[in-house]
C-alpha cells in the first residue's frame, strides 16, 4: 500500500470534520465526492448556499455529502465576532472591525477550528499562503513551545536506499525565509511529529543541514546551524537530532561514518532541516525532478491545530490528499 493510501485509510478511521473556506472554487467542489465516498472527512464548504450550489452545478460536482455554511447566517457568528474582538482588541480591533473580519471565509474557518466547530482547515486553491496563514496565526496561533510555523514536504524517492526506505521529511521549504537558530530547532521538533503521524516512521532521525560537517567550514550561517542543533538537543530531548551535517554526511552511512565519526545518527537521517528557505525550496524541487520523487506538501507545521495550505496550481487529487493529511493530524 502506498503512503498516500495509508494516510487516506487512517483518515477514514478518524471521521474528522474539515472546513474548506473556498466554497465556490472549482477543484474544491470536484474534490468533495471523493472525500465523502472514501470517508476521508466530513467536509464543510463556506459560502452562500445558492452560490455554492450554482458553482457546483456549473462544473458537474456532486457536493451532496458536504455541509454548506454561510458565515453571516451561522448561529454562532456573533460569538465568533466577540471572540475575535477579545483576541485582537489590544491590536486596535473594535467590534465593527471584528464583524467585518469574521465575514471573510478564511478568518471564519480558522475560528471554526479554534472554537471546535471543525477539526481542521484546508485552503489555498485560490488564496496565497500569506492569506491562509494570517488568520491561522492570529486565531489558532502556534503550538506551545513552537515559535514559528514551517512548511514541510514528504519526499518519496523511488529505488532509494537512504532515509526511511526512500521516505524523507524536508523542512522548511515554504514558509519562513531566514529562520533563526531557535526556529530551526523548532522545525526539527515539528518535522519529527510529521514523520511519525503522517509517514509512520518508527525512528525519525533529524539532520541539521549545512555546507559544513562538524566544523569543516567556518561561517556565520554554519554557526546558526550549530546553535540550532544545540538548542534542539537541549529543548527537545525526546528527538534524535544532530549536525551540522552536509547532506551526504546526513544520509549516506559510509560518508557519515567518515565525516562525523562521533555521531550516533550521521548517515542515517530521514528528516532533513535546511538552513533557510532558499536551500529547502531548491532542495526539494531538485529531488522531485531529478530523482523523480513524489513531493507531498507543503504541510504546515507548528500551529496549535491543523491548517493546511494548497498550491494554487493544485489538482483535485491534491485537495483530497491534503484533506486526508489534515484529518490524520487533527
Amino acid at each position: 500500500m502506498s503512503l498516500l493510501a495509508e494516510i487516506r485509510e487512517k483518515a477514514a478511521k478518524r471521521e474528522r470534520t474539515i472546513v474548506l473556506p473556498e466554497g465556490t472554487e472549482e477543484r474544491t467542489l470536484l474534490a468533495i465526492k471523493a472525500i465523502v465516498d472514501n470517508r476521508i472527512a466530513r467536509p464543510i464548504l463556506l459560502g452562500d448556499e445558492g452560490e455554492v450550489k450554482a458553482a457546483a452545478s456549473k462544473v458537474g460536482a456532486d457536493i451532496s455529502g458536504a455541509e454548506i455554511i454561510n458565515p453571516v447566517k451561522a448561529s454562532y457568528f456573533d460569538d465568533f465576532v466577540q471572540a475575535f474582538y477579545e483576541m485582537r482588541k489590544d491590536k486596535g480591533v473594535d467590534l465593527d472591525k471584528a464583524k467585518s473580519t469574521m465575514m471573510d471565509p478564511l478568518y471564519f474557518a480558522s475560528m471554526m477550528v479554534k472554537m471546535g466547530k471543525a477539526d481542521g482547515e484546508v485552503a489555498g486553491a485560490e488564496n496565497t499562503t500569506g492569506n491562509v496563514l494570517r488568520p491561522a496565526l492570529q486565531i489558532i496561533k502556534t503550538a506551545p513551545g513552537i515559535p514559528a510555523v514551517s512548511g514541510s514536504f514528504i519526499m518519496i524517492v523511488p529505488d532509494c536506499a537512504y532515509g526511511d526506505n526512500g521516505i524523507f521529511v524536508f523542512a522548511d521549504c515554504a514558509v519562513t525565509i531566514d529562520p533563526t537558530a531557535e526556529q530551526l530547532a523548532a522545525f526539527a521538533k515539528a518535522s519529527v511529529q510529521t514523520a511519525i503521524e503522517l509517514c509512520g516512521m518508527k525512528e525519525p532521525k533529524v539532520g541539521m543541514l549545512s555546507f559544513s560537517t562538524k566544523g569543516s567550514a567556518s561561517h556565520a550561517t554554519v554557526d546558526k546551524v550549530v546553535e540550532a542543533t544545540r538548542i534542539a538537543k537541549e529543548k527537545y530531548p525526546d528527538i534524535q537530532v544532530d549536525g551540522e551535517f552536509q547532506a551526504d554526511a546526513a544520509m549516506v552511512p559510509k560518508v557519515g561514518a567518515s565525516k562525523a565519526p562521533g555521531s550516533l545518527i550521521a548517515g542515517q537521517c530521514n528528516v532533513l532541516i535546511f538552513p533557510d528557505i532558499n536551500a529547502g525550496n531548491i532542495g526539494y524541487k531538485l529531488v522531485q525532478r531529478l530523482a523523480k520523487a513524489e513531493a507531498i506538501g507543503p504541510i504546515l507545521q507548528g500551529l496549535d491545530k491543523p491548517v493546511n495550505d494548497l498550491s494554487r496550481g493544485c489538482s483535485v487529487e491534491d485537495i483530497v490528499n491534503v484533506v486526508a493529511m489534515t484529518a490524520v493530524r487533527a
